[in-house]
C-alpha cells in the first residue's frame, strides 16, 4: 500500500512537533486525522498544507478522555476508512519546580496526558488495526531524551517518558501477532513553543543555567514520516534524533 492510500492520525498536530509531523506525512500523500484539544490551532495545520490540507481532517480532542479518544478514531474510521499509523505525541509539562514542591495537581495532570493519553490513543489504533483488512499498522510514540536521562527538577515528565517506553516495548511485543508495529523517536532540542526556553537558558544538572542548541522541528517531521513510510516488515525500534551539540552524551 502505497503512502497515498494510507491513514495516519497524529496527536498534538496543532503545534510544534504534531504539527510538523503532519505536515510531511500530508506533503507525502498521507491522508491525516489531526487529533488536538483545541480546534484553531488543528485549522492552522490545515491551512499550513495548503492544497495537501484536502487531505487532512481536525478532530478535537482530549487524549486523556476515554469517549474523546473513541469518537477520534471512529471519526477518522468513517471518513478514511482506516487507520495505517499513529503518530502519538501529544504531551504536556510541568513548570520546572523542587521535587519536594511539586503539587499532586500537576503530576497527576502529566501522567494523565503523556502516559494515560498516549495508552488510550495506542489501544484504539491497535484495535482497528487488528481488525481491519489489510491488517496491521504502525504505532509511533514521542519519547523524549528525558525518556534516557532526566533534566533536573522534571519528575512528572522524566517518569512519563520512561513509561512510554515501557509501552512502547509491550506493544512491540504484543502487536507482532497481528502485523502491528511499534516504534518510539526520543527527540531533543526541536524549535517548538516547549522547548523554546532551551534556546534563552535552561538549568543544568550543576545548577547552572545555560543556553543549548535547538535544532529545527522539520527534521523530527521528516523523521516521523521515514519511520511511517517502511513496510511492515522493517521497524525503526528506537531513534533518537537531537540537536547535535545539546548537552546529552558524556558529562554535559
Amino acid at each position: 500500500m502505497s503512502s497515498h492510500n494510507k491513514v495516519a492520525v497524529v496527536t498534538g498536530a496543532g503545534t510544534g512537533i504534531g504539527r510538523a509531523a503532519a505536515l510531511a506525512l500530508l506533503k507525502d500523500g498521507y491522508r491525516v486525522a489531526l487529533a488536538g484539544r483545541r480546534k484553531e490551532p488543528l485549522e492552522q495545520t490545515v491551512k499550513d498544507a495548503g492544497p495537501a490540507g484536502a487531505r487532512a481532517l481536525a478532530v478535537p480532542t482530549d487524549v486523556s478522555n476515554l469517549e474523546s479518544v473513541k469518537a477520534l478514531f471512529a471519526a477518522t474510521v468513517e471518513k478514511f476508512g482506516r487507520v495505517d499509523v499513529l503518530f502519538n505525541n501529544a504531551g504536556t509539562n510541568a513548570p520546572g519546580i523542587l521535587f519536594e514542591d511539586l503539587a499532586y495537581e500537576k503530576w497527576k495532570a502529566v501522567v494523565e496526558t503523556n502516559l494515560t493519553g498516549m495508552f488510550l490513543c495506542a489501544q484504539e489504533a491497535y484495535r482497528h488495526m487488528k481488525n481491519q483488512d489489510p491488517r496491521g499498522g504502525r504505532i509511533i510514540n514521542n519519547g523524549s531524551i528525558s525518556a534516557h536521562s532526566p533534566r533536573p527538577d522534571s519528575a512528572p515528565y522524566t517518569a512519563t517518558k520512561h513509561g512510554v517506553t515501557g509501552l512502547t516495548k509491550t506493544i512491540s511485543l504484543d502487536g507482532r501477532k497481528y502485523d502491528i508495529v511499534c516504534s518510539q523517536i526520543d527527540i531533543g532540542n526541536a524549535m517548538t513553543s516547549l522547548a523554546s526556553r532551551m534556546a534563552k537558558g535552561v538549568k543544568q544538572a550543576n545548577g547552572s543555567i545555560a543556553v543549548e542548541a535547538m535544532m529545527d522541528v522539520a527534521h523530527v517531521g521528516e523523521a516521523v514520516r521515514y519511520m511511517a513510510s517502511l513496510p511492515l516488515e522493517v521497524n525503526v525500534q528506537f531513534m533518537t534524533i537531537m540537536a547535535t551539540k545539546m548537552p546529552f552524551v558524556g558529562r554535559g
